[in-house]
Protein backbone atom coordinates (compact mmCIF):
# COMPACT_ATOMS: atom_id res chain seq x y z
CA UNK A 1 0.00 0.00 0.00
CA UNK A 2 1.16 3.55 -0.67
CA UNK A 3 1.82 5.72 2.36
CA UNK A 4 -0.46 8.65 3.05
CA UNK A 5 0.96 12.18 3.21
CA UNK A 6 2.65 12.98 6.52
CA UNK A 7 4.31 16.38 6.48
CA UNK A 8 3.65 18.84 9.29
CA UNK A 9 1.42 21.82 8.46
CA UNK A 10 0.62 25.18 10.04
CA UNK A 11 -2.35 25.46 12.41
CA UNK A 12 -5.54 26.75 10.79
CA UNK A 13 -7.53 29.80 11.78
CA UNK A 14 -11.14 28.76 11.27
CA UNK A 15 -11.84 27.22 14.69
CA UNK A 16 -13.43 29.18 17.55
CA UNK A 17 -10.93 30.81 19.90
CA UNK A 18 -11.76 28.47 22.78
CA UNK A 19 -11.15 25.44 20.62
CA UNK A 20 -7.89 26.83 19.30
CA UNK A 21 -6.68 27.36 22.84
CA UNK A 22 -7.54 23.78 23.73
CA UNK A 23 -5.84 22.41 20.66
CA UNK A 24 -2.70 24.50 20.49
CA UNK A 25 -0.66 21.89 22.33
CA UNK A 26 -2.49 18.95 20.81
CA UNK A 27 -2.23 19.54 17.08
CA UNK A 28 0.83 18.86 14.96
CA UNK A 29 -1.07 18.33 11.75
CA UNK A 30 -0.43 17.30 8.17
CA UNK A 31 -2.38 19.06 5.43
CA UNK A 32 -3.77 17.00 2.56
CA UNK A 33 -4.32 18.31 -0.95
CA UNK A 34 -8.01 19.01 -0.37
CA UNK A 35 -10.56 18.82 2.40
CA UNK A 36 -12.87 15.85 2.77
CA UNK A 37 -16.44 16.38 1.61
CA UNK A 38 -18.81 15.48 4.48
CA UNK A 39 -22.45 14.82 3.79
CA UNK A 40 -23.73 18.29 4.61
CA UNK A 41 -20.51 20.30 4.64
CA UNK A 42 -19.91 20.08 8.38
CA UNK A 43 -20.36 16.39 9.15
CA UNK A 44 -24.03 16.54 10.08
CA UNK A 45 -26.28 13.86 8.59
CA UNK A 46 -29.31 14.88 6.50
CA UNK A 47 -32.52 15.75 8.42
CA UNK A 48 -34.16 12.62 9.79
CA UNK A 49 -31.01 10.48 9.54
CA UNK A 50 -29.53 8.71 12.57
CA UNK A 51 -26.77 10.66 14.28
CA UNK A 52 -23.31 9.22 13.75
CA UNK A 53 -21.01 8.94 16.71
CA UNK A 54 -18.21 11.49 16.71
CA UNK A 55 -14.59 10.65 17.47
CA UNK A 56 -11.63 12.72 18.54
CA UNK A 57 -8.65 10.85 17.12
CA UNK A 58 -5.00 11.41 18.06
CA UNK A 59 -2.27 9.60 16.12
CA UNK A 60 1.16 9.70 17.75
CA UNK A 61 4.35 9.35 15.75
CA UNK A 62 7.04 6.94 17.02
CA UNK A 63 8.69 8.43 20.13
CA UNK A 64 12.42 8.81 20.60
CA UNK A 65 12.22 6.67 23.75
CA UNK A 66 9.23 4.34 23.96
CA UNK A 67 9.88 3.44 27.61
CA UNK A 68 9.75 7.09 28.68
CA UNK A 69 6.65 7.67 26.54
CA UNK A 70 4.83 4.63 27.94
CA UNK A 71 5.65 5.37 31.56
CA UNK A 72 4.32 8.92 31.39
CA UNK A 73 1.36 7.87 29.25
CA UNK A 74 0.25 5.21 31.74
CA UNK A 75 1.13 6.91 35.01
CA UNK A 76 0.11 10.51 34.30
CA UNK A 77 -1.60 11.18 30.98
CA UNK A 78 -4.27 8.47 31.02
CA UNK A 79 -5.26 9.19 34.66
CA UNK A 80 -5.63 12.86 33.67
CA UNK A 81 -7.84 11.84 30.76
CA UNK A 82 -9.92 9.58 32.97
CA UNK A 83 -10.37 12.28 35.60
CA UNK A 84 -11.82 14.62 32.99
CA UNK A 85 -14.17 12.16 31.29
CA UNK A 86 -17.36 13.38 32.96
CA UNK A 87 -16.61 17.02 32.11
CA UNK A 88 -15.54 16.29 28.52
CA UNK A 89 -18.47 13.94 27.98
CA UNK A 90 -16.90 11.14 25.97
CA UNK A 91 -18.55 7.76 26.41
CA UNK A 92 -15.57 5.48 25.82
CA UNK A 93 -11.93 5.53 24.79
CA UNK A 94 -10.06 3.08 22.56
CA UNK A 95 -6.27 2.96 22.82
CA UNK A 96 -4.27 1.24 20.08
CA UNK A 97 -0.56 0.54 19.80
CA UNK A 98 0.67 -0.16 16.26
CA UNK A 99 3.24 -2.92 15.96
CA UNK A 100 3.99 -2.90 12.21
CA UNK A 101 2.73 -2.02 8.78
CA UNK A 102 0.87 -4.72 6.86
CA UNK A 103 4.10 -5.39 5.01
CA UNK A 104 6.03 -5.94 8.26
CA UNK A 105 7.81 -2.59 8.28
CA UNK A 106 8.09 0.05 10.96
CA UNK A 107 4.75 1.85 11.32
CA UNK A 108 4.64 5.62 10.71
CA UNK A 109 2.42 5.95 13.78
CA UNK A 110 3.07 4.51 17.22
CA UNK A 111 -0.26 4.89 18.99
CA UNK A 112 -3.79 6.06 18.43
CA UNK A 113 -6.23 7.33 21.04
CA UNK A 114 -9.90 7.63 20.08
CA UNK A 115 -12.44 9.41 22.28
CA UNK A 116 -16.04 8.56 21.37
CA UNK A 117 -18.90 11.03 21.78
CA UNK A 118 -22.60 10.45 21.16
CA UNK A 119 -22.78 13.27 18.61
CA UNK A 120 -20.69 15.85 16.80
CA UNK A 121 -22.24 18.57 18.94
CA UNK A 122 -21.18 16.77 22.12
CA UNK A 123 -17.65 16.35 20.78
CA UNK A 124 -17.35 20.06 20.06
CA UNK A 125 -18.62 20.90 23.53
CA UNK A 126 -16.11 18.49 25.02
CA UNK A 127 -13.22 20.04 23.12
CA UNK A 128 -14.04 23.44 24.62
CA UNK A 129 -13.92 22.27 28.26
CA UNK A 130 -11.24 23.04 30.81
CA UNK A 131 -10.67 19.30 31.23
CA UNK A 132 -9.78 18.92 27.57
CA UNK A 133 -7.45 21.92 27.78
CA UNK A 134 -5.59 20.20 30.64
CA UNK A 135 -5.22 17.00 28.62
CA UNK A 136 -4.05 18.94 25.55
CA UNK A 137 -1.53 20.93 27.57
CA UNK A 138 -0.08 17.71 28.99
CA UNK A 139 0.81 16.18 25.61
CA UNK A 140 4.12 17.96 25.10
CA UNK A 141 5.32 16.55 28.42
CA UNK A 142 5.80 13.14 26.82
CA UNK A 143 5.16 13.39 23.07
CA UNK A 144 8.19 15.00 21.44
CA UNK A 145 7.67 13.82 17.85
CA UNK A 146 4.32 15.44 17.02
CA UNK A 147 0.90 13.99 16.32
CA UNK A 148 -2.15 14.22 14.12
CA UNK A 149 -5.28 15.31 15.97
CA UNK A 150 -8.58 15.15 14.10
CA UNK A 151 -12.34 15.17 14.47
CA UNK A 152 -14.18 12.30 12.78
CA UNK A 153 -17.60 10.71 12.44
CA UNK A 154 -18.55 7.07 12.06
CA UNK A 155 -19.99 6.21 8.67
CA UNK A 156 -21.40 2.85 9.73
CA UNK A 157 -22.80 1.23 12.85
CA UNK A 158 -20.16 -1.27 14.02
CA UNK A 159 -21.08 -4.30 16.11
CA UNK A 160 -20.01 -4.28 19.73
CA UNK A 161 -17.39 -7.04 19.45
CA UNK A 162 -14.09 -6.53 21.25
CA UNK A 163 -11.06 -5.51 19.20
CA UNK A 164 -7.90 -6.97 20.78
CA UNK A 165 -6.08 -7.07 17.41
CA UNK A 166 -6.80 -4.96 14.35
CA UNK A 167 -5.85 -3.93 10.87
CA UNK A 168 -6.19 -0.17 10.39
CA UNK A 169 -6.10 1.47 6.97
CA UNK A 170 -5.62 5.23 6.81
CA UNK A 171 -6.46 7.00 3.56
CA UNK A 172 -5.05 10.33 2.44
CA UNK A 173 -7.31 12.90 0.77
CA UNK A 174 -8.26 11.54 -2.70
CA UNK A 175 -7.95 13.56 -5.87
CA UNK A 176 -11.69 13.09 -6.49
CA UNK A 177 -13.76 12.47 -3.36
CA UNK A 178 -16.91 11.61 -5.33
CA UNK A 179 -15.08 8.93 -7.31
CA UNK A 180 -13.49 7.59 -4.11
CA UNK A 181 -16.82 7.37 -2.30
CA UNK A 182 -18.57 5.75 -5.26
CA UNK A 183 -15.98 2.98 -5.54
CA UNK A 184 -15.71 2.62 -1.77
CA UNK A 185 -19.46 2.10 -1.32
CA UNK A 186 -20.29 0.15 -4.48
CA UNK A 187 -17.19 -2.02 -4.95
CA UNK A 188 -14.72 -1.99 -2.08
CA UNK A 189 -16.98 -2.46 0.93
CA UNK A 190 -19.00 -5.23 -0.78
CA UNK A 191 -15.64 -6.95 -1.47
CA UNK A 192 -14.72 -6.63 2.21
CA UNK A 193 -18.13 -7.98 3.24
CA UNK A 194 -17.93 -10.91 0.84
CA UNK A 195 -14.59 -11.95 2.33
CA UNK A 196 -15.56 -11.54 5.96
CA UNK A 197 -15.89 -15.23 6.79
CA UNK A 198 -12.64 -16.20 5.06
CA UNK A 199 -10.68 -13.29 6.53
CA UNK A 200 -12.22 -13.87 9.95
CA UNK A 201 -12.67 -10.32 11.25
CA UNK A 202 -15.44 -9.82 13.82
CA UNK A 203 -15.99 -6.07 13.56
CA UNK A 204 -15.59 -3.39 10.91
CA UNK A 205 -15.28 0.28 11.92
CA UNK A 206 -15.49 2.97 9.23
CA UNK A 207 -14.80 6.63 9.96
CA UNK A 208 -14.40 9.81 7.94
CA UNK A 209 -12.28 12.68 9.20
CA UNK A 210 -13.95 16.09 9.08
CA UNK A 211 -11.16 18.40 10.15
CA UNK A 212 -8.04 18.80 12.18
CA UNK A 213 -8.83 20.00 15.69
CA UNK A 214 -7.77 23.52 14.76
CA UNK A 215 -10.47 23.62 12.08
CA UNK A 216 -8.15 23.15 9.08
CA UNK A 217 -8.55 20.45 6.45
CA UNK A 218 -7.98 16.97 7.94
CA UNK A 219 -4.56 15.37 7.69
CA UNK A 220 -6.27 12.11 6.68
CA UNK A 221 -9.49 11.41 4.82
CA UNK A 222 -10.81 8.07 6.09
CA UNK A 223 -9.95 5.19 8.38
CA UNK A 224 -11.13 1.58 8.27
CA UNK A 225 -10.50 -0.92 11.05
CA UNK A 226 -10.91 -4.69 10.84
CA UNK A 227 -11.06 -6.23 14.30
CA UNK A 228 -9.94 -9.79 15.09
CA UNK A 229 -10.31 -11.94 18.18
CA UNK A 230 -6.56 -12.39 18.55
CA UNK A 231 -3.25 -11.61 16.85
CA UNK A 232 -3.12 -15.22 15.70
CA UNK A 233 -6.51 -14.82 14.00
CA UNK A 234 -5.33 -11.57 12.41
CA UNK A 235 -2.18 -13.17 10.99
CA UNK A 236 -4.26 -16.01 9.57
CA UNK A 237 -6.77 -13.56 8.10
CA UNK A 238 -4.27 -11.30 6.32
CA UNK A 239 -2.74 -14.36 4.65
CA UNK A 240 -6.01 -15.31 2.90
CA UNK A 241 -6.91 -14.84 -0.72
CA UNK A 242 -9.92 -12.75 0.29
CA UNK A 243 -7.73 -10.26 2.14
CA UNK A 244 -5.36 -10.03 -0.82
CA UNK A 245 -8.28 -9.18 -3.08
CA UNK A 246 -9.30 -6.41 -0.70
CA UNK A 247 -5.80 -4.91 -0.51
CA UNK A 248 -5.29 -5.21 -4.27
CA UNK A 249 -8.46 -3.20 -4.79
CA UNK A 250 -7.22 -0.26 -2.72
CA UNK A 251 -4.79 0.92 -5.38
CA UNK A 252 -7.69 1.45 -7.77
CA UNK A 253 -9.37 4.23 -5.77
CA UNK A 254 -7.00 5.45 -3.01
CA UNK A 255 -5.49 8.22 -5.13
CA UNK A 256 -4.39 10.17 -2.07
CA UNK A 257 -2.30 7.29 -0.74
CA UNK A 258 -2.95 4.83 2.05
CA UNK A 259 -1.12 3.01 4.78
CA UNK A 260 -2.10 -0.31 6.35
CA UNK A 261 -1.18 -0.90 10.01
CA UNK A 262 -1.36 -3.83 12.42
CA UNK A 263 -2.20 -2.92 15.99
CA UNK A 264 -3.31 -4.14 19.38
CA UNK A 265 -5.80 -2.43 21.66
CA UNK A 266 -4.80 -1.94 25.26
Amino acid sequence: MARAPGSRGRPGSRAPVALLAACAALVACSRPAREAAPRSGDGRPPPGAARPQAIVSVLYRPPADTAVFERYYREKHLPLLSAGQAEMGFTRVELTRFVSTLGGGRPPFYRQAELYFTSLEDARKGLATAAFKKVAADLDNFDTRGRLAMLAVETDRPAGAACPALVAVLYGAPKDTAAFEAHYAKAHLPLVSAGRREIGFVRLDLTRFLSNLDGSAPAMYRQAELCFRSMAALKQGVATGAFKRVTDDVAGFATGGSVGLIGVQQ
